[in-house]
């Protein structure tokens, strides 16, 4: 029943359109990140424009916040930089809003923001601002109930973490309620680049695969166009986090230049 109302939903919402034209056109979706406000305000706005001309199909822009317990270094650096700028969830929204991309937006974020805001008028203003999905990084399945009926009521497809230590047991109250994708944490640890794609991947991803109907993609770790190309002949998505915005802080055409080579990695890994 769970697959059948999954599969129901993917085909009603903007990220489930999307992945559909994917699954169509027999690749993976290239998946970056991006922190909001970094390197500013304005050059955030520019880099989703920027990400979205270079072949992005989704993007998940990360909430600055004080205390980001599941970032490395660099995106720690970025959220710093950020908040020094005086960027707030609300500007956040903002910055959604103003750039107004052609593709889905995922708000990646920690729960303390969002409760700060108030859950059900983030939800409904991230919506209006065009967002189409919220990754909740330290919200574990079934750990509020309150707020995960509130996100299931609204156009927000709440995207779910699993990870590689996620037992059988454990994996079918995990994708509780999950809409849109899973993102599946390729390694245990924060962010950050990594040499190689753990071997277990296609073996893991096949696990998550058998419980639900939803696609799935990988993320935590994955910098290099080699990598991506690796992730990508495997999973139905592959998001690249760390890489860009170090990128980005060496301005926007650096970070251009390593989207379009991952993507055409990405792009080019089921051929």
């Amino acid at each position: 029943m769970r697959h059948d109302t999954q599969a129901r939903e993917l085909s009603e919402h903007p990220i489930a359109a999307r992945w559909e034209t994917l699954r169509a056109e027999g690749r993976a979706a290239f998946v970056p990140y991006l922190t909001a406000g970094y390197p500013t305000p304005a050059q955030a706005v520019d880099a989703l424009h920027m990400l979205e001309g270079a072949g992005a199909d989704l993007v998940e822009v990360g909430v600055p916040f004080s205390d980001p317990l599941a970032d490395g270094v660099t995106i720690q650096r970025s959220s710093q930089a950020a908040l020094e700028q005086g960027v707030t969830a609300a500007r956040v929204l903002e910055q959604i809003d103003r750039a107004s991309v052609g593709i889905p937006v995922v708000i990646m974020t920690y729960l303390n923001p969002v409760l700060a805001y108030g859950v059900e008028r983030f939800v409904k203003d991230a919506a209006a601002a065009g967002a189409s999905g919220l990754l909740l990084t330290d919200l574990p399945a079934g750990a509020d109930p309150s707020v995960e009926a509130e996100v299931g009521r609204s156009a927000l497809a709440l995207i779910r973490l699993v990870a590689p230590t996620t037992n059988g047991a454990r994996l079918a109250a995990a994708l509780g309620g999950a809409r849109g994708f899973v993102y599946f944490i390729s390694r245990l640890g924060v962010t950050g680049v990594r040499d190689s794609v753990p071997a277990d991947l296609e073996a893991q991803i096949a696990r998550i695969r058998a419980a639900t109907a939803l696609p799935v993609a990988v993320g935590f770790g994955i910098a290099t166009p080699a990598q991506a190309r690796t992730a990508a002949r495997t999973a139905d998505g592959v998001v690249v986090g760390s890489a860009l915005v170090e990128a980005l802080g060496r301005g926007l055409g650096a970070a251009e230049a390593l989207a379009r080579e991952l993507v055409r990695a990405v792009r080019d890994a089921r051929r």
